[in-house]
């Protein structure tokens, strides 16, 4: 892999400069709301801020607006240390120049990473006061890329539920800051909201079968789901590791580009990893182009957008989307049909249940610091959220490790077909991607489990282990998020950083929430 290394460390500021449209004015105060890493970046080198002065400036909105007023509900810990920090990162620029890509960046980091220095509980209070002795490997990344860990985020107890973002270790649902009734989809819904109201600089969450991408579908944010095997799991709380993937997600493609080119990599604690050892690819950055989507060809996936129950205000907002990117030079195979997919996906079968393992290994790697042991214990501690007593115990009653399990085996056949469809349709059709709305339908109001929910995310990127990212696409009657994802090739994350940049350069539709205006 080509890593994060060759940034050299005299240039990493200034290289970030060139997305700046001019130069700053050092007079000009320090507008903290929509900061990107290279503003910051440019702040810093122009002396407008310090990292102290913006990380403090953080630590203001997030006392202003995450448990008061609004009561977004997004942080479970927020780094006391982070201050300490920030003086570190002032003097080591002021010594020799910025420390990494992500120099003085403040991180959102969801509550089923490791940190060494702060709780890790994956949503769970069966699981408070543990404090791992170690970096997840992801973590590890953004400190030596420079960043700082500003808080741990709320998320769906266990990363269970795709819809909402509800656990035992935090009192209350986390809002979705767009509109304070609606849920934030799950299970990243705390990162997701968290960096939409600007409690940090970027943030980072995980995606078994939608939580990267819902959530920032939701909050009008850029989320990536990699290549499965391009960013290890190492340090993660899982819950399926056939599917789980770590990774960025940010308020601009840019910024995600530089997150993933942090933290992705080989780790020999992820197996899964090896597989990344022989691919390269240029600098994301470098995908950073306006022009990525002239001559392109692009397949509309028409049977996850006509679905019956969707949205017609998002699916009026998609056929715009398509719009733009015809209008930006792409050229559209509409629809385009995968032959075959029905009968697949009637051969499919269900049974492979291997929550218990993977959590029972991730539990014994951490011995004592953890009070349970195993997921037995947790279900017999009581110590979780009622919604998913159930969802305990059927992973509990799984008896069959999942390398002897014939469901699992079947779920492998399954997936490998399916790669095959799916690679070999974009190769007959030439499509440099595939394109859909992220979600069908609008966010759901908090409680509500009965609407349809029009989550789009659980096939295609979790069962090959192709990557799909997400970026704003508009707003359902003018006020609520939606996104637009791109699908493409394994190890082809260049190839879709350049799609969406070109897409919200041509859109522009991000915008911060009213609930949490720039704080006097």
């Amino acid at each position: 892999m080509i890593r994060t290394a060759h940034w050299l460390a005299g240039t990493l500021l200034a290289s970030a400069g060139h997305l700046a449209c001019a130069a700053p004015d050092p007079s000009d105060p320090f507008v903290l709301e929509e900061a990107t890493i290279a503003g910051i970046h440019a702040a810093l080198r122009a002396d407008r801020i310090n990292c102290h002065e913006l990380v403090a400036r953080y630590l203001d909105r997030i006392a202003a607006y995450d448990k008061t007023g609004p009561a977004i509900n997004a942080l479970v810990v927020v780094n006391e240390a982070a201050l300490a920090r920030a003086d570190e990162l002032d003097r080591a620029r002021q010594g020799g120049g910025p420390t990494g890509p992500l120099h003085c960046i403040p991180v959102i980091v969801k509550d089923n990473f490791d940190t060494i220095d702060l709780p890790t509980t994956a949503g769970s209070l069966s699981l408070e006061g543990f404090v791992p002795n170690r970096d997840a490997f992801q973590v590890r990344r953004i400190l030596e890329a420079g960043g700082i860990v500003m808080a741990k985020s709320n998320m769906a107890e266990f990363a269970f539920s795709p819809y909402e973002t509800v656990s035992s270790i935090l009192p209350g649902y986390t809002r979705n800051p767009y509109a304070l009734a609606r849920v934030t989809a799950g299970s990243s819904g705390g990162t997701a909201a968290a960096v939409a109201a600007n409690f940090g600089g970027v943030g980072v969450g995980s995606d078994t079968g939608n939580s990267i991408r819902g959530p920032s579908a939701h909050q009008s944010l850029v989320g990536i789901r990699s290549t499965m095997g391009l960013t290890s799991r190492a340090g993660i709380v899982p819950l399926n590791l056939a599917s789980d993937i770590a990774g960025p997600m940010t308020r601009s493609v840019a910024d995600a580009a530089v997150v993933l080119e942090v933290v992705e990599g080989y780790d020999p604690d992820d197996p899964v990893t090896e597989s990344s050892r022989q691919q390269t690819h240029r600098p994301y950055t470098e995908a950073l182009n306006p022009e990525s989507l002239e001559g392109t060809r692009l397949g509309v996936l028409r049977w996850i957008t006509n679905a019956e129950t969707a949205d017609a205000a998002v699916s009026a907002l998609f056929e715009s989307a398509l719009g733009d990117l015809q209008a930006s030079g792409a050229t559209l195979i509409d629809p385009l049909e995968l032959p075959g997919l029905d009968i697949l996906l009637e051969s499919r079968e269900g049974g492979c249940r291997q929550f218990k393992f993977d959590l029972n290994a991730y539990l014994a790697g951490h011995g004592d610091l953890v009070r349970v042991q195993s997921l037995g214990d947790i279900v017999q501690s009581g110590r979780f959220h009622p919604s998913i007593r159930r969802r305990l115990e059927l992973g509990q009653a799984a008896e069959v490790e999942p390398a002897d399990n014939p469901a699992c085996q079947a779920r492998d056949r399954f997936r490998q077909k399916l790669r095959d469809l799916v690679l070999g349709t974009m190769d007959t059709e030439g499509v440099d991607a595939l394109v859909y709305p992220t979600w069908n339908n609008r966010p759901r109001l908090i409680g509500d489990l009965n609407t349809p929910h029009g989550d789009n995310n659980q096939l295609l990127s979790p069962s090959t282990g192709f990557p799909a990212m997400t970026v704003p696409m508009g707003y359902i009657d003018g006020e609520l998020p939606a996104g637009l994802q791109f699908f493409g090739r394994p190890w082809d994350e260049f190839t879709l950083i350049g799609l969406a940049y070109a897409y919200e350069q041509a859109t522009n539709h991000r915008r911060p929430p009213a609930s949490t205006p720039p704080l006097e």
